[in-house]
């Protein structure tokens, strides 16, 4: 083996590695929003949850990535640690597919349907068909499905590239002298362990594992430990990701560490009186046989592992005992970009969450005007700078995204979170604002007289009707719903209009007071200010499904409807937030 048989190795493992890299990528596009509706029905089914990791891992091509995933979703709150002990189990499972793809290469017929599942001979032509995909399609997700195509050729070439350049390596004494290092099992193990821990792919490093047994000088007695040891190894990946994250997360890779330790160990023995009576060392392993190998390792510690899920549950409790430093203010998780489809999804949430809460701190300040509580109004407070918190760390996660590689669904919700985080918390400072004045007017001991405060009611009412609707259509992403803010935001107006007039009457006929004027208008003003956001958020909504946020144009479009379903909804608002003793008032027609 010359010098240029080593650079084609170097290169064979690294288009190995990228087109693994590639492939997983494209997988996780394709497959992110499903997986992460999935991961949300998670059930307490051990079946279930096996299954469900087994089919994510071969969904993703990378129990690694899947780990790092829970680590994040525990940390961010969305699953609680005791759900991923079996999707975990499951992973070990669905990281052996890989293996039998590879295993395919080893194929050899005259047959011509039969000599076509071996890779080398249809990834070239999934490799012409991927980059047809690539630069014909418009879609993403074909887009997608293209670079799955062209990361599997890739992966397969690179495999061919080490394979060439081993070929020579068993007639080498220098490569046999190398070997006998791994008939040590347990240097073997550490050996597994190491590599895989350094590429940090188990899937993998089976794969180099494989190539090398193609040249006929691997034996049983040094496979079967390196692939003990390669589970161990994909564990430094989950254990990379705990670095900074709160102690419920940490557990994720205490017991994804523990399992397969437990996993190798138990195994080891068995291995180690099956070597001796059988002498393994004297055995040489195909391909196909490691995929074997690798499969039943993995099945076997699971079935027996499994019903000691609540012991390793308890075991990573033990070892970190106290999960304190979880805090209501840890919302969104960097580790969830390594998957965009997860990190748009709990963004989307978090936003909702924000939404939420903006809708109960209005709500609450309203309370505050019928007997003002110190307590209430403290906590009102303390949530005007929980949203300031969220428009912040939605905003830096939200930029991370965008630079992240998202498919075009995404790209709509990042930027319709966008558009609305800022008016989600602009209606917290209104709230705060309002309780103010809701505090002014009880340390000055005085009131709205009758009248103000039965037409406080309506618009208070109206207000509250608008924020259930935005937040409820935002929430479920309804359109239709959405449509409706607006028709109501112009109701809103024209109450605060009248409302305004009335007040302007009172004052002339000394009914009230210049300062009781004062915090009135300040009070219409946040409560019209409101209004106008959730309209905002609802034109945002509308807008996002056309891939534009232009707010007037949209206005102008709606108000010229010709069924006049905007003028309907106007008139129906109309009449239900009529003041009580106003005069008629005339509503708008069709045009």
């Amino acid at each position: 083996m010359d010098i240029f048989s080593a650079f084609t190795l170097l290169g064979g493992l690294a288009l190995f590695l990228y087109g693994m890299h590639v492939m997983s990528s494209g997988l996780e596009k394709v497959a992110g929003g499903k997986l992460e509706s999935v991961l949300r029905k998670m059930t307490s089914n051990p079946v279930l949850s096996l299954c469900l990791g087994a089919g994510i891992t071969i969904a993703i091509q990378s129990s690694s990535a899947l780990t790092v995933m829970l680590v994040g979703l525990v940390n961010s709150g969305v699953m609680q640690f005791g759900q991923t002990i079996y999707v975990l189990m499951g992973s070990n499972i669905g990281t052996t597919l890989t293996a039998w793809i590879l295993s395919l290469s080893g194929i050899d017929s005259d047959v011509f349907w039969i000599n076509l599942l071996k890779p080398s001979s249809f990834s070239p032509i999934l490799a012409v068909v991927g980059v047809i995909l690539i630069m014909v399609s418009k879609s993403d997700r074909k887009v997608s499905i293209g670079n799955i195509l062209v990361g599997f050729a890739v992966l397969m070439f690179g495999m061919g590239f080490m394979s060439d350049a081993m070929a020579p390596l068993s007639e080498m004494p220098e490569f046999q002298s190398l070997l006998t290092v791994f008939s040590n099992p347990i240097l073997a193990v550490l050996i597994g362990a190491v590599f895989t821990g350094i590429i940090q792919s188990s899937a993998a490093s089976v794969g180099i594992l494989q190539t090398l047994a193609g040249t006929g000088s691997v034996t049983y007695a040094m496979a079967i430990p390196i692939i003990m040891g390669q589970n161990i190894g994909t564990c430094v990946t989950a254990l990379l990701s705990g670095i900074g994250v709160s102690k419920n997360a940490k557990k994720v890779a205490v017991v994804h560490l523990t399992f397969n330790i437990a996993g190798t160990v138990i195994c080891f023995i068995p291995f180690l009186i099956a070597n001796y009576l059988l002498d393994l060392s004297s055995m040489y392993i195909t391909p196909f046989a490691i995929a074997v190998a690798h499969t039943i390792f993995n099945v076997t510690t699971t079935v027996i592992l499994a019903p000691f899920a609540r012991l390793l549950e308890k075991f990573a409790n033990f070892v970190l005992k106290s999960d304190n430093d979880v805090t209501a203010d840890v919302h969104l998780d960097e580790r969830l970009l390594t998957v965009p489809a997860f990190a748009v999804a709990k963004a989307m949430d978090t936003t909702c969450e924000m939404a939420a809460v903006s809708k109960s701190a209005v709500t609450d300040a309203i309370t505050l005007f019928d007997g003002f509580s110190e307590k209430r109004a403290e906590e009102i407070r303390a949530v005007e700078s929980k949203l300031d918190r969220y428009e912040d760390r939605l905003g830096t996660y939200l930029v991370r995204l965008f630079s992240s590689d998202v498919d075009e669904a995404g790209n709509k919700k990042i930027e319709l979170m966008l558009h609305t985080v800022s008016d989600f918390e602009r209606i917290g400072d209104h709230a705060s604002n309002m309780v103010k004045l809701a505090e002014e007017l009880h340390n000055k001991r005085i009131d709205f007289s009758a009248e103000a405060r039965s037409e406080l009611r309506v618009l208070f009412d109206a207000l509250t009707e608008i924020l259930e609707i935005t937040v409820d259509a935002f929430e479920k992403n309804d359109t239709r719903k959405a449509s409706r803010v607006e028709p109501l935001e112009q109701v809103i107006d024209s109450v605060i209009g009248e409302m305004k007039m009335r007040h302007i009457s009172r004052l002339k006929n000394g009914n009230c007071s210049v300062e009781m004027g004062y915090i009135l208008t300040d009070l219409l003003n946040n409560c019209e200010r409101i209004s106008d956001h959730c309209s905002n958020v609802a034109v945002a909504m509308i807008e996002s499904q056309h891939g534009t946020f232009e707010t007037h144009s949209y206005l102008d479009m709606v108000k010229n409807q010709s069924d006049g379903s905007f003028y309907d909804m106007y008139n129906s608002y109309l009449s239900k937030y009529s003041l009580s003793s106003r005069t008629s008032r005339s509503g708008l027609k069709k045009p």
